[in-house]
């Protein structure tokens, strides 16, 4: 695979949030609003594209036995840079709102997925390009749900009213089960447009695992509270 295709599955075709479904407690935790989730992507952007690289390098001197410790050594290296970075010249506000998840990020699946399944085993270049592609996508994915839930809640978009006349706040969007169906119906938008795209191919469309009625047992659940 060539590293511009390294770098651009990330954005859709393997994206971390609306296709691997990786990532989900802080996509659905910090996109309250659209600067948030910036901020939440970014962060994870540079520990994934600092962590790939260096994993890459070193990867062939770590031995097989403790090479999840040594991963997230580095990992966790690179989040407390960020952190300290944050702490230093981003907006309070900000460093506030996203909290405990910076540090998590050291635990976030996406980084530790990327690291063990993909950095270990390539090159440097394509370690990079996959670190940055993936943290691009995930930055992508956390802002634009966030502009949604910011502005069904409020009326805004980073922090800048947009519908002046919206006095009283829409709690919905803000919570956590707002963001649950938000979250859902972009999945579905998304599968909707790949089953387009693979019928005007004449191609075969297989959804994505979990995401399809083969995978559902939602159905047998209900039938058997019946019974």
């Amino acid at each position: 695979m060539s590293v511009f295709k390294e770098f651009t599955k990330g954005l859709w075709k393997e994206n971390p949030v609306l296709v691997l479904l990786l990532g989900t407690c802080p996509t659905l935790a910090v996109t309250s609003s659209s600067l948030n989730g910036m901020g939440m992507g970014l962060a994870t952007t540079f520990v994934l594209f600092g962590s790939n690289v260096v994993i890459s390098l070193i990867a062939g001197i770590v031995p097989k036995k403790i090479r999840i410790p040594v991963y997230i050594i580095v990992i966790a290296t690179f989040v407390t840079i960020i952190e300290l970075l944050m702490r230093s010249y981003a907006p309070e506000s900000l460093y506030n709102a996203l909290g405990i998840f910076i540090p998590l990020i050291v635990v976030n699946c996406i980084v530790l997925g990327r690291a063990e399944a993909f950095a270990s085993k390539n090159g440097v270049l394509s370690s990079a390009m996959d670190g940055l592609g993936m943290g691009i996508g995930f930055t992508l994915v956390l802002t634009f749900l966030g502009m949604i839930r910011e502005f069904l809640s409020t009326g805004s978009l980073f922090d800048v009213k947009v519908v002046t006349a919206w006095t009283t706040d829409f709690l919905l969007p803000a919570s956590a089960p707002g963001a649950f169906i938000i979250v859902g119906v972009l999945l579905a938008g998304m599968n909707y447009l790949n089953y387009r795209r693979a019928v005007k191919n004449h191609e075969r469309y297989i959804p994505p695992q979990g995401l399809d009625c083969r995978h559902c047992h939602i159905c047998r659940i209900i039938d058997n509270d019946k019974d």
